[in-house]
């Protein structure tokens, strides 16, 4: 069911789509009904998407350029802009670099990262997050955070290195059956030729050096090859652009990354901690 206070906080490019499909929709004299069994949505979900109450999704947006959009591309060209409005506030603006990035160095403490996640595993890690959130919205935020993942086929493609917690892989999401195809998942995404998964073990700082100490971060590198760092605590957003910090960043990670498992003894532990699970 749509929400009724999407009408007052939906993102402008949703607003946009409403009302270019309203008067496409008018212009060739259907009614929402007669629309909806063209792109094959209820009535409902055409009238929800005019009015703003529910964003259109990507089905919805390729089914309207089939039909109402005269082959100009507009509707196609939304499902960015769409999708971004659906992202949590503070997120929005660091999607933007994250579609673009040439390179991005991964550092998650908690649960997997975003980009590596199954739906199974973003569906209970967001449906079972406080304060609680409406089916409908956890869908939203479901679908927006699987179309990050055009950024591992992107041409030209992403360099990603993505560092682990142990913790992360041992923290059952969901359920035992959702947590092994989370597990298996990420073997797989390691074993692309542009991703180099890592995980930084337990007993790393037995002998008193624990580089991670300062939680997460993510380090981005721009089509212009400038280097920023994006962190994220408790739903604020920080993006640090200063070359110095940046740096310090920087060397962080690399510390962190040489406490961690090769790639090899990484892949080799997540599968042995998916078989744990069958």
């Amino acid at each position: 069911m749509a929400r009724a206070e999407n009408k007052e906080t939906a993102g402008p490019a949703t607003r946009l789509v409403a009302h270019i499909a309203r008067l496409m929709r008018q212009r060739k004299g259907l009614t929402q009904t007669e629309m909806g069994v063209q792109i094959g949505f209820s009535a409902a979900a055409v009238s929800a998407m005019e009015t703003n109450a529910q964003p259109a999704s990507d089905e919805m947006l390729v089914a309207m350029e089939r039909t109402i959009g005269d082959d100009i591309g507009i509707f196609l060209a939304a499902r960015d802009y769409v999708r971004l409005d659906k992202y949590p506030e503070q997120f929005k603006n660091y999607a933007l670099l994250e579609q673009e990035a040439m390179g991005l160095r991964l550092y998650a403490t908690l649960v997997v990262h975003g980009l590596f996640q199954t739906k199974a595993y973003a569906r209970a890690l967001i449906g079972g997050g406080y304060p609680p959130l409406s089916d409908e919205r956890v869908d939203e935020l479901v679908e927006a955070r699987m179309t990050r993942k055009a950024l591992l086929e992107r041409d030209p493609v992403a360099l990603i290195e993505v560092i682990l917690e142990e913790s992360v892989l041992r923290r059952t999401i969901g359920s035992p059956e959702v947590m092994r195809d989370q597990l298996l998942h990420l073997a797989e995404c390691a074993k692309r030729r542009n991703v180099t998964l890592q995980v930084l073990p337990l007993d790393c700082g037995l002998l008193g050096e624990y580089a991670g100490a300062r939680g997460e971060m993510e380090m981005v590198e721009t089509p212009d090859h400038n280097h920023l760092v994006y962190l994220e605590p408790q739903d604020e957003s920080l993006l640090i652009s200063d070359p110095a910090k940046a740096s310090t960043y920087a060397q962080r990670y690399a510390k962190i990354r040489s406490q961690a498992l090769g790639p090899r003894e990484s892949v080799g532990l997540i599968e042995r901690l998916a078989g744990d699970l069958e």
